[in-house]
């Protein structure tokens, strides 16, 4: 695929869906459609020619995997629609449902090739090419900054990197935890009437913790100055729902302060998590992906907050717009050779950028000199 030219749609878009990849430079049709299927959720991404301009789009769209029957319908249609093309149509499948239901896909898909590619390996391909090649996608979070997001400037030494999650073909899994998005919705499931991930990451907003968490100050009654801890750290993730002698219920606690609580006992732990192992091999750069994430502030705060806490701000938490379609972009870009492009910018999911130029008068200086190319040292 030719991504020469690459930006994000800035489209408006509704609640919790991922903006297009434009590609103005792709003029041919692509006979593949990738799919990711993980424990939770079903992503798909697949591309487009546009009606009535040059190139085209890469589309992304997500399925919960309980209900996988319509991620496989949605399939069967983009390969309808894409028959007259004349292209022997392939879809690549990764993730463990690759496995679990290719026997489903095969026998939906006659004369489509379905072929399985290895999870971890779509995962750092995908990831390799939204950090260079997308031009405003990997970005940080502060919630204390007047902007809260903060764009990545491009540069020569993209790698090492730990993704965190489920370079170049050189790779390791240095660890891994239990503790994740299903954990999340497993338990946001069991206490709250939230009827999708989605909705229990909205009622966390207006949520309180403090009505159900124990804090440092209900301890100390202050800040433990000592050891650097303010009166409002989280000693105690729901320690204030235990009282001896009383039976709790749920209905006791308002479900937006449950899912406040939860959602940080989560991020706080994989952030602690994180930072352990890129400490211990000396890492400072840490992508978070996947559709844990889904663009919360809440969720990205603290992550950020944890890494910079325990690393002294010494590592940086760096998040991506198409977080949850790293494994199934990886799949995709497996069919064919990517033409590199020469220029990488970043930006966020939910906020413009403040620049003058827009990106495509930024690219179109940059093309005016051909000696301009940003890339990694590492070959």
């Amino acid at each position: 695929m030719n991504v020469i030219g690459a930006s994000v749609s800035e489209g408006i878009l509704g609640a919790h869906e991922t903006r297009d990849i434009v590609l103005p430079n792709q003029t041919e049709h692509v006979s593949q459609i990738a799919v990711d299927i993980g424990g939770s959720l079903a992503k798909v991404i697949y591309f487009t020619l546009s009606a009535d301009r040059k190139g085209g789009r890469l589309h992304f769209k997500i399925f919960e995997t309980e209900q996988v029957d319509d991620c496989i319908d949605f399939i069967v249609e983009l390969m309808k629609d894409a028959r007259h093309y004349g292209f022997q149509q392939v879809l690549k499948a990764t993730g463990g449902g690759a496995y679990l239901y290719y026997n489903k896909l095969a026998a939906r898909l006659p004369g489509v090739i379905v072929e399985k590619e290895d999870e971890m390996e779509c995962l750092i391909a995908g990831l390799s090419f939204f950090i260079t090649q997308i031009p405003y996608e990997v970005f940080t979070y502060n919630e204390l900054d007047e902007d809260p997001i903060q764009f990545e400037e491009k540069s020569k030494y993209v790698y090492p990197y730990m993704v965190t999650g489920p370079g170049p073909q050189d790779f390791i899994r240095i660890s891994g935890t239990s503790l994740g998005g299903g954990t999340l919705w497993g338990l946001l499931s069991l206490l709250t009437n939230a009827p999708t991930f989605d909705d229990m990451l909205e009622i966390s907003k207006v949520g309180d913790n403090r009505n159900v968490d124990l804090l440092v100050g209900d301890i100390y009654g202050s800040d433990y100055s000592k050891l650097g801890l303010k009166s409002s750290r989280i000693a105690s993730s729901f320690g204030k729902v235990f009282k001896k002698g009383t039976k709790q219920n749920k209905d006791n606690f308002m479900p937006a302060d449950i899912a406040k609580s939860l959602l940080y006992m989560v991020s706080n732990n994989i952030g602690q998590i994180a930072y352990l192992n890129a400490q211990q091999h000396g890492i400072k750069r840490i992508y978070f992906g996947g559709c844990f994430i889904r663009g919360h502030p809440i969720t990205m705060n603290s992550l950020s907050y944890a890494i910079k806490f325990w690393s002294k701000g010494d590592m940086k938490a760096l998040f991506l717009r198409h977080e949850g379609h790293l494994g199934a972009t990886g799949a995709f870009l497996k069919h064919q050779p990517v033409q590199k492009a020469r220029h990488s910018f970043t930006c966020s999911e939910n906020y413009k950028s403040t620049m003058k130029n827009n990106p495509t008068s930024v690219f179109q200086a940059l093309e005016k000199n051909n000696k301009v190319e940003l890339r990694s040292d590492n070959k």
